[in-house]
């Protein structure tokens, strides 16, 4: 590698680089921990949420198209956390291996779209879940969404990183860092071959073919915590 290709490299990894690409409404890599989840995400500001960046999230990423919101506005919107308000039997003794709690909420479909899942009506949704997480008192969440839907609701432990290390509040933490609303969408990076979550060193590779900044969870927690 030359010297300028690794400054360019070094230019578009770290907490910096993904500060300013959220600032300029641009996707980043987000790897939690190698004891967490272990797993990167595609992230973007709910907001800048094209169709296109939709099916880059369906072919690229491979995971779950989800938005995360921030505490305040899913309290405002009264969103529950999904598995305090499951019924059946499958909802209890909800273990997980690498976390407290689930931060699922509900799925919602914006009310002027049609099925809700193709590209076009997903990213409706989010960017109009983006635009009420930026004044949520002056939406009324069940005039404008319905659910069950096809974007999966998160919603961000209260202190953020203060409470939780999750790709929730990792991206929730660099939208208040940036000015941007309290939403942003997260989408885990899958391997084609092995069906497994991509390696950071992919994930790496992934975001130098494409110029997306990657970041280590640690250090977005190292400087905004």
């Amino acid at each position: 590698m030359s010297r300028s290709d690794k400054m360019h490299t070094e230019s578009r990894t770290g907490v910096d680089a993904a500060l300013a690409a959220f600032r300029a409404d641009e996707p980043i890599l987000i790897h939690d921990a190698a004891d967490r989840e272990g797993e990167t995400d595609l992230v973007y500001p709910a907001g800048a949420v094209t169709p296109d960046a939709v099916a880059r999230m369906r072919n690229d990423a491979g995971g779950l198209i989800c938005t995360a919101l921030s505490d305040g506005v899913a309290a405002a919107f009264d969103l529950p956390f999904l598995q305090d308000v499951i019924e059946h039997p499958a909802g209890a003794d909800h273990d997980l291996a690498y976390d407290e709690r689930s931060s699922f909420s509900l799925t919602v479909n914006h009310r002027d779209t049609f099925t809700g899942i193709t590209d076009e009506d997903r990213s409706l949704t989010i960017t109009e879940l983006a635009a009420a997480a930026s004044d949520p008192e002056a939406t009324d969440f069940a005039d404008e969404f319905r659910a069950p839907g096809h974007v999966h609701l998160l919603r961000a432990a209260p202190n953020l990183l203060e409470d939780r290390l999750g790709h929730t509040e990792l991206g929730v933490a660099l939208a208040a860092a940036t000015d941007q609303p309290p939403a942003v969408v997260v989408c885990e990076m899958l391997d084609d071959e092995s069906g497994e979550a991509l390696s950071p060193a992919a994930a790496r590779a992934y975001g130098e073919r494409n110029d997306i900044p990657y970041v280590e969870g640690s250090e977005i927690v190292d400087r905004l915590r």
